[in-house]
């Protein structure tokens, strides 16, 4: 739908009568249209893609947002649904057009109730991730989904995106965690499907359409996610190991000896190189090189359960004795512990500190990823002489972040214009000969939309617009993600 331009700003007409009826009817403190405030929504993450906006909506109840969209609705106006916008894939970013308006659910913030006997939290979509972590704790409880950005992610950004994190192997995705949604669709319904209900056969599970979807089928709310009892102890272990095989054998008999292993997750020692010169006050773990690492965390709720650390050094004890682990340590501290994982969380920072690079977040079946890593990293280097391929990530669920290094002193805009794109549907492809996806946790976005396509199956493609057009038949849910064709993202 084309509207005309306002002769005294780049906003259509269209727009401004839907950013003052939002004002009109939520107030001053809904509706946000100076530049400077506006400025730091409008890139990702990567500051791999840059957006234009009119104004920020913001309302702060489940009410209000049903309010915008039905104003959106009116007047046609696209919306662009934000969280925390720590999106890897440009998910959150406006279109460059300035076409579409931003809805931030940041001030929906509310964790509305915790229930530790029922394991269950319902919390608001601007709730960070840091905080119902601290909430949960206060209670006893737990939830168990962590990554590197807990302290700004919003749940209604990790539930819309199906976040994974470091804790999938035992706990599962998004998916597995969220009991429940509330959520406005895009004519301004509401849908209430917040009850923690174990059995539902009322056709459709609306509840995980709309988990995954990335904003583009309506606006989640709220969730109903499920608690676990606190951790009483945990252990955590950095072990050398040869190879991404004998990194999987060692899990295998960790999973056999006990079901207290939650996060296994596989660090190359180059990439380990990389956090020791980049990130200041990190340390090696082991001492001397080692080809692959591994980083381990059991924990237990039961006090009376064997000791985690007395789990690890058993099991790290007898695959040492038989070859399968070079060396390995339990961290003495919670100190320590932190430092292991501040490594783990540092690696893509290490890695956009030392050059340009492409990344990509891929899963192929488990028992095939060890071989996987290996033969993807030659045949790259090889097809495009002087990169440096590298993948690293939770190896137990299958998922890698498979990421391509720049030649040394490439210009970067260059490179990411002209070589890789190239380099991306090189990996892609691999991929998915090998029975795998091109997007295990970080969704599709804006940056993986041709890739999409190129590589969809018509069933799949087909399916998804069906839904697409049925639930958002105006197409105002965030324009320009997960379907439809690609734009090239400029470099950082």
């Amino acid at each position: 739908m084309m509207h005309a331009r306002s002769s005294t700003d780049n906003s259509t007409l269209a727009q401004q009568q839907a950013i003052r009826a939002v004002e009109a009817a939520l107030g001053p403190k809904a509706v946000t249209t100076d530049a400077q405030d506006i400025a730091p929504w409008l890139t990702d993450w990567r500051g791999r893609f840059h957006g234009r906006t009119a104004a920020i909506l913001s309302p702060d109840s489940v009410e209000g947002v049903a309010q915008v969209m039905r104003f959106a609705a009116e007047h046609g106006v696209p919306l662009v649904p934000q969280g925390g916008n720590t999106s890897m894939v440009g998910g959150a970013t406006p279109p460059a057009d300035g076409s579409a308006l931003i809805l931030s659910l940041r001030r929906m913030n509310r964790i509305r109730s915790i229930d530790p006997a029922a394991g269950l939290a319902v919390v608001e979509a601007g709730v960070i991730l840091a905080d119902l972590h601290a909430a949960a704790a206060a209670h006893g409880m737990r939830f168990p989904l962590t990554l590197g950005a807990r302290g700004s992610a919003t749940m209604g950004g990790l539930a819309s995106t199906n976040a994974g994190g470091t804790q999938v192997l035992r706990f599962g995705t998004m998916r597995g965690l969220v009991a429940g949604v509330e959520a406005v669709l895009p004519g301004g319904e509401v849908f209430d499907g917040l009850a923690a209900l174990k059995k539902d056969n009322r056709g459709y599970d609306l509840d995980h359409l709309l988990i995954g979807a990335e904003g583009t089928l309506g606006i989640i709310t709220a969730i109903t996610v499920c608690l676990y009892p606190a951790v009483v102890q945990r252990a955590v272990a950095w072990a050398g190991v040869p190879d991404p095989e004998t990194a999987l054998s060692l899990l295998r008999r960790l999973e056999r000896a006990s079901d207290s292993v939650e996060s296994f997750e596989i660090i190359p020692g180059d990439s380990l190189a990389l956090v020791l010169q980049h990130i200041p006050g990190t340390r090696a773990p082991l001492a001397g090189p080692h080809a692959w690492h591994v980083l381990i965390e059991a924990t237990t709720a039961n006090a009376a359960a064997e000791a985690p650390a007395v789990l690890l050094e058993r099991v790290l004890g007898a695959a040492i004795t038989d070859g399968l682990v070079a060396d390995a340590t339990i961290a003495a501290s919670e100190a320590q512990a932190e430092a292991f994982w501040r490594i783990r969380d540092s690696l893509s920072a290490a890695e956009r500190a030392s050059g340009p690079a492409v990344q990509h977040d891929i899963s192929v079946p488990v028992a095939t990823m060890p071989r996987f890593m290996i033969e993807a990293a030659a045949a790259a280097e090889a097809r495009f002489p002087g990169t440096h391929a590298t993948a690293f990530g939770h190896l137990g669920d299958g998922n890698v972040h498979f990421h391509v290094r720049a030649p040394a002193g490439v210009d970067a805009t260059r490179w990411y214009g002209e070589d890789a794109p190239g380099v991306t549907r090189f990996v892609h492809d691999l991929v998915v000969a090998a029975g795998g996806s091109i997007s295990a946790e970080h969704g599709i976005g804006q940056m993986k939309r041709a890739e999409l396509e190129r590589l969809s199956s018509p069933a799949r493609l087909a399916s998804l617009r069906a839904i697409k057009a049925a639930l958002d038949p105006q197409g105002l849910m965030n324009p320009g993600k997960l379907l439809g064709l690609a734009e090239t993202p400029r470099a950082p």
